[in-house]
């Protein structure tokens, strides 16, 4: 084989690599179940990880190193033949412009995964045909993860990708599953992803202004995009006065509390107090986190 037919092939193959768009690493955990030993979680856990990073999910071209970073761990907590049933927890991560630092995006628990499989079954995921449910809640958390991930680098970026995970949830509440439907509780898919699309009060603005006006200047301007951050924060208090103790915020704060923490605790000086007030206000229950901020 030539060198120019060689280069081609390369090429092309570093293409293909490059069309998925998820880094993610995928855990089966089955302690609980009392079966730990039984291969269907080992196939479970390699069919999952090939599934999901594997799928070209857009339409976009995605670099090796553009991918993003996320995981999810299934914790099955009952087996029974092809029946499972259990948790899913949710994290994914983005780098800040101009430093070696990551900044978290997205943690999510939901305890509401139910779903059968037999093992090696194929993973064939459509967002206008129900599958399985469990192919449905994974496309479900990669159209949510592609949605903040887009939020985070262009204002209201992730809305394509909402509106798939919307899709989602409307073939998927035929089923008898829980967590598609607006009266299975308050952190239901249904509820995210409701809420994520309404965009009540500008939250996916302040997600947007937190990272890009806040995170990304900081190697720069270290006082301007602190700034960024604080005045972020406070447009979630003023969207938490008008609907307090929302989902998203839970959620924001699930996966940024010890990031804002570092932020307030170092570096040029801002109107704390404010901040803190605010933090109080917003996430109670990090209360302890807050303390440690000087004002």
């Amino acid at each position: 084989m030539n060198r120019a037919i060689l280069f081609l092939f390369a090429f092309c193959f570093s293409l293909a690599l490059g069309a998925q768009e998820l880094n993610c690493q995928v855990v089966v955990n089955s302690e609980q179940t009392g079966q730990a030993n039984a291969a269907v979680f080992k196939t479970l856990q390699n069919a999952l990880g090939e599934f999901v990073n594997q799928t070209r999910w857009t339409d976009k071209e995605f670099l090796p190193q553009e991918r993003i970073n996320c995981s999810m761990f299934i914790n099955i907590t009952s087996y029974d033949g092809n029946n499972f049933s259990g948790s899913i927890q949710i994290q994914s991560s983005r780098p800040v412009f101009g430093s070696t630092m990551v900044t978290p995006v997205f943690n999510f628990n939901d305890e509401q995964l139910a779903f059968e499989y037999s093992e090696y079954e194929p993973l064939e995921f459509s967002p206008n045909q129900f599958n399985s449910n469990l192919v449905s809640v994974i496309g479900f958390y990669v159209y949510t993860i592609l949605g903040l991930d887009a939020d985070t680098f262009n204002e209201e970026g992730g809305t394509p990708y909402f509106q798939v995970a919307n899709q989602v949830v409307g073939t998927a509440q035929q089923s008898s599953y829980s967590g598609w439907k607006g009266t299975d509780g308050n952190r239901s898919r249904f509820q995210l992803n409701a809420n994520l699309l309404s965009n009540y009060s500008g939250y996916r603005q302040a997600m947007y202004n937190y990272h890009r006006h806040g995170l990304d200047v900081m190697h720069m301007a270290p006082q301007e995009g602190k700034e960024a951050v604080a005045e972020a924060i406070m447009n979630l208090r003023q969207m938490n006065s008008r609907r307090p103790n929302s989902l998203l915020l839970r959620t924001f704060f699930d996966a940024k509390a010890d990031e804002v923490e570092q932020i307030f605790s170092g570096g040029p000086s801002v109107n704390t107090r404010e901040v803190v007030e605010a933090l109080n206000n917003l996430a109670p229950t990090f209360s302890e986190k807050w303390s440690n901020i000087v004002y």
